[in-house]
């Protein structure tokens, strides 16, 4: 699996084998650094990720020319985002015309897309991909700095700089003690499949409103990748009403599903994700930085978490690349990842902030019922243009970054 051993003194070590800390290692080794990423499972097959591939992420893998051989792998495409509520569906972003080469969403298994990057990292002689590997801690000098990782084997990897990308707990962040800010999230989310009827409409990806309900469902081609949204802290009131009651609530949202839902005989078959939605407010400190959800956990509205979090990667490699492979010291050059960063994930939280306490939470608080669409939404669909200014922040975020990183 590796394809070479770097040296220790200039070796960046990046934690966590997901879209950032893949994105981030496949960059830095494009350059000619030395970079082990560190993955504590055997492999990426993990369900219920996100797998929402934007056209943000999609325009990078175009920049490295390997957009059409992505696009080779299974996927399904979403370029229209819709709500159905008081019984009518509404349209509320357009992804067609932005000026990309892929104007949509690939809805694309999160283990394709990390595999994918794996075999072009190890196209790179300075890049080593190490599986079953797990960091439990960073390793500090006498001076506090950081300069390596502990395993949960027991060894050190020395390191010039470690890049925490292990995700929204991420051990490596906690040790280092960078300072995080909690923003608050008001729902829970039960993950879990749908099976899709043969006749239902291919590419389609929609939310579900009703007084107190709430159901995402997105189109996976062969199935509906399905969200059930609750208020915060109510995933054990949710389960003590009983499979029954949450088949019942199912089927209220989504009566043409019905056969679908019935399949849903264990609570085994719904996963709970803690909605988080926080970030670091120093997401580095001397020989360390943090990216992705390490340095800021995002809300699931707008499927964005990804693509942020690959667009942190690219910047990191943007600024530091180049001088890591000239041997120059990274340490003062670690906060202009943040700075360049920071307007782009703190719009994007609040955007993501402002759903959640204007839209979301009120919903799921209602108990009477909803009579027609609000007028945000009602506006949207008279004037379909509007739909291309939630369909332009979805799909391509705040402060779009392009690959600046060198080529060894």
């Amino acid at each position: 699996m590796s394809q070479s051993q770097p040296d220790g003194d200039n070796r960046v070590i990046v934690v966590g084998g997901g879209p950032a800390g893949m994105m981030c290692g496949l960059l830095l080794a494009r350059a000619g650094v030395p970079v082990t990423v560190l993955e504590k499972h055997a492999d990426f097959l993990r369900d219920f990720r996100g797998d929402t591939v934007h056209p943000s992420t999609l325009e990078l893998f175009h920049q490295l020319g390997w957009l059409d051989e992505l696009l080779k792998l299974p996927h399904s495409r979403v370029d229209r985002v819709s709500l159905q509520i008081a019984g009518r569906r509404c349209w509320i972003a357009d992804m067609r015309r932005l000026k990309v080469a892929a104007p949509y969403i690939a809805m694309m298994p999160q283990w394709d897309l990390l595999d994918f990057m794996a075999e072009k990292g190890r196209g790179f002689p300075s890049y080593d991909l190490r599986m079953s590997t797990e960091a439990v801690g960073a390793e500090m000098d006498a001076q506090g700095r950081v300069c390596g990782v502990r395993l949960s084997s027991g060894e050190v990897l020395p390191a010039k700089l470690v890049i925490a990308a292990d995700g929204r707990r991420s051990v490596v962040r906690e040790e280092a003690n960078l300072p995080l800010e909690m923003i608050g999230a008001p729902m829970d989310v039960f993950w879990f499949r749908l099976e899709k009827p043969a006749d239902a409409p291919q590419g389609d990806t929609f939310g579900v409103m009703q007084a107190g309900k709430f159901l995402v469902m997105i189109d996976r081609r062969e199935y509906f990748q399905c969200a059930f949204v609750f208020r915060k802290g109510g995933a054990d009131d949710v389960r003590g009403r009983g499979l029954d009651c949450f088949r019942a609530d199912l089927c209220d949202l989504v009566p043409s599903l019905a056969n679908s839902i019935a399949a849903i005989d264990d609570w085994d078959k719904v996963k709970l994700l803690d909605v988080a939605l926080d970030r670091v407010t120093r997401w580095h400190r001397p020989g360390l930085l943090a990216i992705g959800d390490a340095a800021h956990a995002m809300s699931p509205i707008g499927g964005v978490g990804i693509n942020v979090a690959v667009q942190d990667a690219v910047m990191a490699a943007n600024v530091l690349a180049g001088p890591l492979a000239q041997g120059i010291d990274p340490d003062p050059l670690l906060g202009e990842v943040q700075r360049r960063r920071w307007r782009a994930v703190t719009r994007m939280q609040g955007l993501q902030k402002f759903a959640q306490d204007k839209v979301i939470e009120p919903i799921l608080a209602r108990t009477e019922p909803i009579e027609k669409p609000f007028w945000p939404v009602r506006l949207l669909n008279r004037v379909p243009l509007l739909q291309r200014i939630p369909g332009r922040i979805i799909g391509l975020g705040f402060d779009p970054v392009h690959i600046e990183s060198p080529v060894a």
